[in-house]
């Protein structure tokens, strides 16, 4: 049994890396994945191009501006001089808001009065409005906080620090800087296990059926589940060099700290490889073509990426939503991957998620094997 498995296996990894345009898939689709996610796809907010429309222009004024340019979060492009030009930076892009001073300001602050300012925001992308319009409340805050202090120490002299005041100190854990490449590119390794795995166990078999080797395969002296063993471990074989690279690439890379066990992290992925093989050996099942397969591949992984909490926490979806991620693996694999790296926690905390891949890849790869036994006969 053992001399045929190896026969399939040796067969597999030759067809595979046989194409040159396949280990470019294999080895350098990862690499750049890694890149974009790294550098490109980040939900860090800062420098966001801002206009200033200042009808007040005095030493108030200009203060709270300094307050916002001396803070890293907004970049001061183009001074307003009329509701004109504020539209039209606003329609044209130019700029993600306004801040804009209406004439009076200094008057009502030096008078002991409510002053107004009046951030105007693109909302179009309603997260990084809500994000900036949290920084300027901190900034503004900020201001009044000092305003107020210099108020009250004008009114009664040192007795000032017997008032008593909330003094709020955060501490950040597992991603201290708030870096989003800290949180997206552990999750970037579950995106490339789940589709590259998918991708070569579904094609690879589809492609058996369309070159005609599959009868071949059918009349050897070879039984199905042998057949079904050797066609899946080159791809997992794959799936934890894949990882390999990745983890590399993250940690020397882009220093992506990882606190947790290795011994762990590869367990877990061959765990949860039993439903993405799964999966692509159903695929296989039901596609005539490797068209017709790579199709059925992102009908499936686009939905199981979204519904994942990889870039939309799953605790912000409707609750019928959230009861449907509760069936997709990626869900749990995420959380087992981005724990591992970031918080370094271990099986303690662990076994629940990977106990629950454990049954759904075991569920999921039993139904898939009878099926394609069946469609074998």
């Amino acid at each position: 049994m053992f001399e045929r498995i190896f026969s399939i296996l040796k067969k597999e990894f030759l067809q595979i890396f046989r194409d040159p345009r396949m280990r470019s898939i294999i080895f350098l689709s990862p690499l750049i994945q890694v890149m974009i996610f790294g550098y490109a796809a980040t939900m860090d907010i800062d420098h966001v191009p801002t206009a200033v429309y200042d009808l007040d222009n005095t030493k108030q004024s200009r203060d709270l501006l300094r307050e916002f340019s001396y803070s890293k979060y907004f970049e001061f492009k183009y001074y307003l001089s009329s509701l004109e030009e504020l539209r039209d930076v606003i329609d044209r892009s130019k700029v993600f808001g306004v801040i804009k001073f209406d004439r009076g300001f200094a008057r009502d602050v030096i008078g002991n009065k409510s002053a107004e300012l009046q951030l105007i925001l693109d909302g179009t992308d309603s997260n990084a409005a809500s994000i900036i319009l949290g920084y300027a409340g901190q900034i503004v805050g900020n201001y009044n906080y000092r305003a107020l202090k210099e108020r009250a120490r004008a009114l009664v002299g040192n007795e000032i620090s017997s008032i008593p005041m909330v003094d709020l100190r955060d501490r950040r854990w597992f991603n201290e800087n708030l870096e989003s490449k800290n949180y997206y590119l552990p999750g970037v390794i579950s995106l490339i296990v789940t589709l590259m795995s998918l991708l070569l166990t579904s094609m690879a078999i589809v492609r058996e059926k369309e070159i005609g080797t599959m009868e071949q395969l059918v009349v050897s002296p070879i039984t199905p589940f042998e057949l079904i063993l050797g066609k899946l471990t080159p791809f997992a074989i794959i799936a934890l060099m894949q990882v390999t690279l990745i983890t590399i690439v993250g940690v020397l890379w882009f220093h992506i700290p990882i606190r947790g066990s290795l011994v762990l992290l590869f367990f877990s992925t061959l765990v949860y490889l039993l439903t993405s093989l799964g999966i692509g050996l159903f695929i296989s099942t039901i596609s005539a073509t490797q068209q017709e397969a790579m199709m059925s591949v992102f009908l499936y992984n686009f939905p199981s990426i979204l519904l994942s909490g990889f870039a939309y926490p799953i605790a912000d979806m409707p609750k019928v939503i959230q009861y449907v991620t509760l069936f997709n693996p990626l869900r749990y694999y995420l959380v087992i991957v981005r724990s591992i790296f970031l918080k370094g926690i271990g099986i303690y905390y662990l076994w629940q998620p990977i106990l629950i891949l454990f049954v759904m890849g075991l569920t999921i790869i039993t139904l898939s094997s009878l099926r394609f036994r069946k469609s074998l006969g």
